[in-house]
């Protein structure tokens, strides 16, 4: 997998986990202003049988899979940079971004793949000799 393709769907992915949390806050916020939700105290009790909350579930059943799918595509981006890097000779970018994933700052490294990383798919253009002049 080439970094570009890499660098789309991980950007992809964290502007579908962004839009999928700004549904589900607007959702919640929406219910919270329109008494959807039976509170006692600060803890959630139960919810209205209304349509309006059924639909403000619907919705936050749907941001939560948006979110899960994204998550996802920022796991297969992840697996992708490791892939790539993994074909260079030096083996730091891979150890880096294999070291972080592990404990759970994934997102630190691949931001830094996606910035200064390089590709591990491009061939190293070889140098060519210059031609004789007695030809």
């Amino acid at each position: 997998m080439s970094k570009a393709t890499v660098t789309k769907l991980f950007l992809g992915s964290a502007l579908v986990a962004l839009a999928g949390t700004i549904v589900a806050i607007a959702a919640v916020s929406i219910g919270l202003a329109n008494g959807v939700f039976v509170m006692n105290g600060s803890d959630l009790v139960g919810i209205q049988g209304t349509a309006l909350g059924w639909a403000v579930v619907g919705v936050g059943i749907v941001s939560g899979l948006v979110i899960a799918v994204a998550l996802i595509g920022g796991l297969v981006s992840w697996i992708g940079a490791l892939l790539n890097t993994s074909q260079l000779d030096s083996k730091a970018w891979f150890v880096a971004l294999l070291l972080l994933g592990i404990f759970n700052l994934g997102i630190l490294g691949m931001i830094a793949y996606l910035v200064a990383g390089p590709d591990g798919t491009t061939t190293a253009a070889r140098p060519v000799a210059p031609a004789s002049a007695a030809a």
